[in-house]
């Protein structure tokens, strides 16, 4: 692809096959990666699930969300909750125990240490291992066991 703005690109067609694969596995409506300055996002239409697009770097700034309408106390509550959260570091479907039938790897109120697994992330076949990045107490877990968790998604709070 050629954008007169910017230069040729290269587009590394394997990675858009295999983020449109990973819609269809985790039924998502969209995916976006980002490496350096490049950035490449596959979305499918909500009603014609025929083709991805791919959207090429742009100077444009984030969208706006708009603030859920709550009380006050509950969304302060909840912000300062999702602030302590550990993160997701991709897109994926979410397992807090290492197999069906065994007992999770944390529950609310055990203590982690720094490097201990809170739970594995399954992406693209590969199961990646989410550790506690400090000593803490589990607070809460905010997901559920086989849940697709997008990136950036809170996951577990640990203080």
């Amino acid at each position: 692809m050629t954008d007169k703005n910017m230069g040729a690109m290269q587009v590394d067609t394997s990675l858009v096959r295999q983020l449109a694969e990973l819609l269809d596995a985790t039924q998502l409506t969209e995916i976006e990666v980002q490496d350096g300055e490049r950035r490449i996002k596959v979305a499918r239409k909500v009603q014609a699930i025929a083709a991805a697009q791919v959207a090429m770097p742009a100077a444009a700034a984030p969208q706006p969300v708009a603030a859920p309408v709550a009380p006050a106390a509950p969304a302060t509550a909840a912000a300062a909750e999702t602030a302590n959260a550990i993160r997701s570091p991709m897109v994926g479907t979410a397992y807090l125990a290492a197999e069906p039938g065994a007992a999770n790897f944390v529950a609310i109120g055990d203590k982690v240490k720094a490097g201990d697994t809170l739970l594995i992330i399954e992406a693209m076949k590969v199961m990646n291992p989410i550790t506690a990045p400090a000593a803490g107490t589990v607070r809460d877990i905010l997901i559920a066991n086989g849940n697709p968790v997008e990136f950036d998604q809170p996951l577990i709070v640990v203080e």
